[in-house]
């Protein structure tokens, strides 16, 4: 009896633990991805119309990294540059060490490791291979930077041609050809970012011939840069920064064959670009015209100044990402030229960098190189990410209804998101239901949407209304005529009678 008395007074307490476990395990799970954004090494935030930085759940989290040593092949030294396949296999430059390295879509299983190739019956070798692509006939393209030339070989490494010593009137005499980016499209003209090339991006035929520049930045000098020009010495001019183009840092295509570049803008304005086959920027540049990267910039510091984009990544449905290596973010942003989100930060935590040179998107994971930790950081999408992804998508194919679930969820866990109510907005929109588009763009502080709704209620309500408003004017118009008619009977009377007019 005592000991059961004993399990009576214990009973009430354990039950009280037990409840507060499921209590804990339960918040657990309903807790969103990105929500606890605290314990990240980073901060995820966007900007409002203001400017104003507004910090949100975590887009995307880091999930590890891959290094040389986890795969038993020895540390990456320096790499440079990653491309992943439609059947996702994972391409690195490991650069410092001469070599390709071939991974599996999980990367934990090598494929392959590609130092060396037969030419002409003769071994052939890398030195500093600093760019890789494989186009879509499934042909690999390396820039083998210190052998000043472009290698094209089959995926398993055989041998195929040899793209070099570009000769054209258009290039200035002497010019030392050295490739650090390559890109091929549909067509397989080969894209090629070079050293010290600022006319633009170096276009190539299918074979190997090259065409043309392609893509040149113009770089426009106000009146007042001019004017000092003119008074400065030739010394002061010589000291002074000089006015070329800027140097193109990263490229990606899309599926249309439109080339994306990334650059680095010393106005923090426009860091990336879309250029159409004639090689002229199309790309849009959303309500607030920046595709700089950060708004808020400080003045003294390491970190201080405008972001400089590195390279880009176009991941599908009009979405790409563009890696800062001034701070460490990614910056994405849609079709539109609307900011998305941002994420990512520089230190020595797990899932910050040091020097991140390359980004590249595999399934639900965003891969970033960093060349000083000789390693590939990978970061998975949190629920937060993966809708916004998602109903980003779901407009780009035209799927308004379904978008709107998912952009409704997004406020869920991120009231304050601009860019969803901007979404639902333009779902109503498309869907005719102007003034709920009208309520939430006014929420998403999108002028431009916003004054489109407004001319459709608008023209709803006086089509709706038409002919009671036609009425009243009738009615307005008749009581005017005989309004005037009685004043003018009354003026007659007072004249006929002597009295005043």
């Amino acid at each position: 009896m005592r000991e059961k008395r004993k399990i009576q007074k214990k009973s009430p307490r354990m039950a009280k633990r037990l409840v507060c476990v499921l209590a804990a395990l339960l918040i657990a799970v309903m807790t969103p991805l990105g929500v606890l954004a605290d314990e990240l090494p980073y901060d995820s935030y966007t900007y409002t119309y203001w400017d104003d930085i507004v910090y949100t759940p975590a887009p995307y989290v880091p999930n590890g990294s891959v290094t040389g040593e986890s795969l038993g092949i020895g540390s990456f030294k320096e790499p440079q540059d990653l491309c992943v396949t439609d059947e996702g296999l994972v391409y690195l430059a490991d650069t410092g060490n001469n070599r390709i390295v071939v991974l599996n879509s999980d990367m934990d299983t090598v494929i392959r490791v590609i130092e060396t190739f037969e030419r002409d019956g003769e071994e052939d070798s890398f030195n500093a291979p600093y760019g890789v692509f494989v186009s879509e006939n499934g042909e690999l393209y390396v820039a083998d930077s210190n052998n000043k030339r472009i290698v094209i070989l089959t995926q398993e490494g055989e041998f195929v041609r040899i793209v070099d010593n570009p000769q054209s009137t258009v290039l200035e005499e002497g010019f030392d050809f050295t490739p650090l980016k390559v890109a091929v499209d549909y067509a397989d003209r080969i894209y090629v970012i070079a050293k010290n090339a600022f006319e633009g991006i170096l276009v190539f035929d299918s074979d190997g011939t090259f065409t043309s520049y392609f893509g040149t930045i113009d770089v426009k000098i106000t009146l007042w840069e001019k004017f000092w020009r003119r008074l400065a010495s030739k010394e002061e001019r010589a000291n002074q920064q000089l006015y070329i183009p800027t140097e193109f840092t990263g490229i990606d295509i899309d599926d249309d064959g439109f080339v994306y570049a990334s650059n680095i803008d010393s106005d923090g304005v426009q860091g990336v670009r879309r250029l159409n086959p004639s090689g002229e920027d199309v790309i849009q540049k959303g309500e607030n015209e920046n595709l700089g990267g950060d708004l808020t910039t400080g003045t003294y510091g390491t970190y201080a100044g405008v972001s400089e984009f590195t390279d880009v990544t176009y991941r599908g449905k009009g979405i790409y990402s563009v890696l800062d290596r001034k701070r460490g973010r990614i910056f994405t942003y849609d079709r539109e030229g609307n900011l998305l989100y941002i994420f990512g930060g520089l230190g020595t935590q797990e899932g910050t960098f040091n020097t991140p040179v390359a980004i590249e998107e595999s399934g639900d994971n965003l891969l970033v190189v960093d060349a000083y930790y000789g390693s590939i950081m990978v970061f998975t999408a949190t629920e937060y990410g993966s809708l916004i992804n998602e109903a980003t998508g779901l407009r780009y194919d035209g799927d308004e209804t379904l978008a709107v679930e998912k952009w409704e969820r997004v406020l869920e866990l991120d009231e304050n998101n601009e860019l969803a109510n901007v979404g639902i907005g333009k779902a109503y929109l498309t869907a005719g239901d102007n003034q709920l588009a009208m309520k939430y763009l006014k929420l998403g502080m999108n002028q431009k949407y916003y004054s489109i709704a407004w001319k459709r209620y608008r023209n709803e309500i006086l089509t709706e209304n038409m002919g009671t408003i036609m009425t009243v004017v009738i009615v307005l118009i008749l009581a005017w005529v005989a309004f005037r008619q009685v004043r003018k009977r009354r003026k007659s009377k007072n004249i006929a009678e002597g009295g005043p007019a």
